[in-house]
């Protein structure tokens, strides 16, 4: 019988140092394999925007309570008052004039009267207060030095200087532009505040009239 021959010596040896090798390149292998891992994911978080943290919730606002309303009654502003219409007018200072002139008087008291006055010319007087008790007169300090032919006249408006007259006062001649005189009409009963319009009429032309006051009367 053949008695198998033994390997030589060392060859257990190599095979064992072989497999030492492997085993350790294996590892090196995994070593290597875990490293780069590690860093693409050290790489990759660097690269990630960073998640911005949610502002804090504000308080909510406290809401303004409305005023209450006033329970006080509204105190009325008071009434600005008209021009007297029983007080007496200066003709100078009327409110606004179409045609006519000023100059100084002769008339007792002195002042200014509102001269040079022909057909169509007129006098405005703003915001005058009738009251409640009507007015139905009319009454004027005048001067004529103008032929009785003109018919001169004044006409009292209302409101507009084309309504029709409230009343008429016929002027006359007085025998000079400074010889004064005083004069009266009715008027329709009148109530309220209203603009005042004299229009001064006459059948020519001509200048035919002073005035350098007038007033109303109930």
């Amino acid at each position: 019988m053949t008695t198998p021959s033994l390997p030589p010596p060392g060859m257990y040896r190599s095979r064992s140092r072989v497999t030492r090798n492997r085993a350790g390149l294996a590892a090196a292998g995994l070593a290597l394999v875990l490293l780069g891992y590690l860093i693409g994911r050290l790489q990759g978080g660097a690269d990630e925007p960073a998640v911005a943290a949610p502002p804090p919730a504000s308080a909510p606002a406290s809401a303004t309570p409305a005023p209450e309303p006033s329970t006080e009654p509204a105190t009325p502003e008071p009434a600005t008052p008209g021009r007297d219409a029983y007080a007496v007018f200066q003709a100078e200072a009327a409110s606004g004039q179409q045609g006519t002139d000023v100059e100084e008087t002769e008339d007792e008291g002195g002042g200014q009267n509102v001269g040079w006055i022909s057909n169509g010319d007129w006098l405005r007087f703003d915001d005058v207060d009738f009251g409640d008790t009507p007015a139905t007169g009319f009454a004027a300090r005048i001067a004529s030095d103008a032929d009785d032919d003109s018919r001169g006249r004044i006409e009292i408006r209302i409101d507009s200087p084309a309504n029709p007259p409230a009343g008429t006062l016929i002027t006359g001649d007085t025998d000079g532009w400074q010889d004064w005189t005083s004069r009266s009409t009715e008027i329709q009963p009148t109530t309220g505040r209203h603009t005042v319009f004299l229009v001064f009429a006459a059948d020519d032309g001509d200048e035919f009239l002073n005035i350098n006051y007038f007033a109303f009367r109930h």
